[in-house]
């Protein structure tokens, strides 16, 4: 097992360093190259950090099982403090792309295989590569897999839980028989058990790369492709099929529901960003072609109150239908759409050098004036630069920027830790309820020797824009679990429950800002929840058990 270290952290500004408050910072030692994909909050606020490693006491043994990569997780408590850790194995190479959480509690991980039967792995080796499902429990115990796949080579990219507490994954498939191009971008639906509903297949006459798929509020699909492909104009190949007319790619002596929808807007340089609309069946809705005659490169993307904002990397001048130049190397490009995908602006931002996005955090207020809809405060987005050229100071280390909704730029700062590595690279960002940020990317010296490398922050500046209240539960009414979010500042809190005659049921001690409590054995019924705090803060609540 992999050791974990504390460490200090500073956080700078671009008017000069100053020291923020740092929360925590883990390092997960590695003596190879290990690859992390992102870090996952749950409803209690924890974290579970998954990518793919190479398991030492493999190496290090006589056990020569597997010598490839396998899914890693290791799940974090509040404080940083590890929790579990887990591998997933198969014989050979295995590549953990994206998890969520789930609704009901636990994980949906979402991989690519290059095995067959064996260890843990249950199903056989459709072709090639194959997308690789787990899905488990809080615990990490597994609940069910399924492998995805067909004679040709698939990956899984990113994966989201649909209204109906199923699971829409989306990947990519080369040189697919009954596809367009090249590569082309592959949905497939699942029920919550796993089982295969139907499949999409889309492209152009070239490369497509799904990298992001987020969840839409009428139970569809956002996708964010790179394209390097034309439109189909073809009468024959472009006509878009009804779903029965191809078999399962899962299954191959079982049809399943196959749609084929081909590009049907034209690309302006060497990649742009293909924006597609699904709705909750997994058909096209719209689809929306944004570039300049250079490289442009989709990474990822957020719902606002507004529509959608789109980020990315350019190389593009304006040119095609950007509007908006670059500065120097590789910017960021931010487009943002309204619900039917038509644009309201664009935004390019510099750090010098190559800029790369990899996360996008929407910060909201106060429902809007229809009380439907949480209005959009600003956006939260982080990223690294990598050198290309003469090396700039900041280069290779954590940056955070914050823009309003208009795309306007608030600030932006970056992030070292207690001994700067020479290659730091951001996987991901992630802002929880309370304000605070957690950081997860890779840290080395050298190549080949990557660390997983944690951070925890808490920032004045976004803390002021945080909507707070003094005690939160969540859901309410509720069944089995119920969550008490405490907004106020602590170090240890009781947490009592009483029922409406003022009889105490439950009370326990906890350091958490949020605290699964467990109410599968209270009748059906209102009951009260008090809090009260070591610095002498005190708030109640009304439960409702269903």
């Amino acid at each position: 097992m992999k050791q974990l270290y504390m460490s200090a952290v500073f956080l700078y500004t671009a008017a000069g360093f100053t020291a923020q408050e740092v929360v925590w910072q883990k390092d997960i030692k590695s003596s190879t190259q290990d690859f992390l994909s992102q870090v996952t909050t749950t409803i209690d606020q924890q974290y579970l950090i998954t990518g793919s490693s190479i398991q030492s006491k493999k190496i290090t043994t006589e056990n020569k099982q597997n010598s490839g990569y396998d899914f890693h997780l290791v799940k974090l408590n509040q404080q940083g403090e590890e929790v579990w850790e887990k591998y997933f194995s198969g014989q050979n190479h295995d590549f953990l792309s994206a998890t969520i959480s789930t609704q009901e509690g636990g994980f949906l991980l979402a991989g690519t295989s290059y095995s067959s039967k064996g260890l843990d792995k249950k199903d056989d080796s459709k072709g090639g590569s194959d997308i690789w499902l787990i899905r488990i429990n809080e615990f990490g115990d597994e609940l069910w897999q399924k492998t995805i796949g067909t004679l040709q080579d698939e990956e899984a990219r990113s994966v989201i839980q649909t209204a109906d507490l199923g699971f829409m994954v989306a990947g990519n498939i080369q040189n697919a028989s009954n596809g367009f191009g090249s590569k082309d971008v592959i949905v497939s639906r699942l029920d919550k058990n796993g089982k295969l509903l139907s499949e999409s297949i889309l492209g152009g006459k070239g490369l497509d790369e799904v990298e992001k798929m987020i969840p839409t509020p009428d139970g569809g699909a956002l996708l964010g492709i790179y394209s390097r492909s034309s439109e189909i104009r073809d009468s024959r190949s472009g006509l878009r099929s009804d779903p029965g007319s191809t078999g399962s790619s899962a299954n191959n002596n079982t049809p399943n529901p196959v749609s084929r929808y081909p590009k049907a807007t034209e690309n302006y340089g060497e990649g742009d960003y293909w924006i597609v609309k699904l709705n909750k069946d997994g058909k096209v809705e719209w689809e929306k072609n944004f570039g300049g005659k250079g490289d442009d490169h989709v990474r990822t993307m957020a719902f606002t109150s507004s529509g959608y904002i789109i980020g990315g990397e350019s190389r593009s001048e304006r040119s095609g239908n950007k509007t908006v130049g670059i500065e120097e190397g590789t910017d960021l490009w931010l487009i943002s759409l309204n619900t039917k995908g038509d644009e309201q602006w664009q935004k390019s931002y510099n750090f010098k050098n190559r800029d790369i996005l990899m996360g996008m955090n929407v910060i909201t207020g106060k429902p809007s004036t229809d009380n439907r809809q949480p209005s959009t405060k600003g956006i939260l987005l982080g990223g690294y630069t990598q050198a290309e050229g003469r090396i700039e100071a900041d280069d290779e280390t954590f940056w955070m920027l914050y823009i309003d909704n208009d795309g306007n730029e608030q600030w932006r700062k970056h992030i070292k830790g207690e001994s700067r590595k020479k290659e730091e690279r951001l996987s991901d960002l992630k802002m929880n309820k309370d304000g605070s940020i957690v950081l997860a990317g890779t840290s080395a010296e050298e190549l080949g020797k990557e660390n997983w490398k944690i951070v925890k922050l808490g920032d004045s500046q976004i803390d002021q824009l945080i909507e707070k209240q003094d005690m939160k539960i969540y859901p309410n009414p509720v069944s089995d679990y119920c969550y008490v979010e405490i907004g106020f500042e602590f170090k240890e809190a009781d947490i009592t429950l009483y029922d409406m005659g003022g009889r105490q049921l439950q009370s326990l001690k906890t350091k958490n800002k949020v605290t699964k409590i467990n109410t599968q054995n209270l009748i059906q019924g209102a009951y009260l929840i008090v809090v009260k705090t070591d610095t002498e803060k005190t708030a109640n609540a009304k439960l409702i058990k269903r």
